[in-house]
């Protein structure tokens, strides 16, 4: 049995100006050039980014029944001046709460980056990413 995802089909309707209505199955979004009605492109691929492996993260914590009680994402982009201005490096930061060994936490890091997020490993490979993160108590 093959563990394949099926592909993703979605459609883009130009509602007006450079604005768009999305969707995906169930799943609706608008995409705005100015990321008023919606994300631009930039930042929703921003979104997909961190949301891929902050979700790796957190499925490696709690598989492994660390006491994982919460988990912050901060993203930070840095885009070419020139044209296509693609994004040329992202430093992404996790700051977890709860009972979590360094160790840990730099692993289910290191698994999302090196195995499992798809996001990551659609992208250019020459981008720099540098990731950090800080256990904090819980507040």
């Amino acid at each position: 049995m093959s563990d394949a995802k099926p592909p993703v089909a979605l459609e883009l309707i130009w509602e007006r100006d450079l604005v768009f209505a999305g969707k995906s199955g169930a799943v609706e979004m608008r995409l705005d050039s100015d990321a008023v009605m919606g994300p631009s492109p930039m930042q929703a691929l921003a979104f997909s980014l961190a949301g891929c492996m902050a979700m790796d993260v957190v499925h490696v914590l709690k598989k492994g029944r660390h006491d994982l009680r919460g988990l912050r994402a901060d993203l930070l982009g840095t885009r070419a001046v020139d044209n296509p201005k693609r994004f040329t490096s992202f430093e992404l930061k996790y700051t977890v709460t709860g009972d979590v060994q360094d160790d840990a936490v730099q692993r289910a890091i290191d698994l999302s980056r090196d195995k499992y997020c798809s996001v990551w490993h659609s992208l250019r490979q020459d981008l720099d990413l540098l990731t950090s993160f800080e256990v904090a108590p819980e507040p």
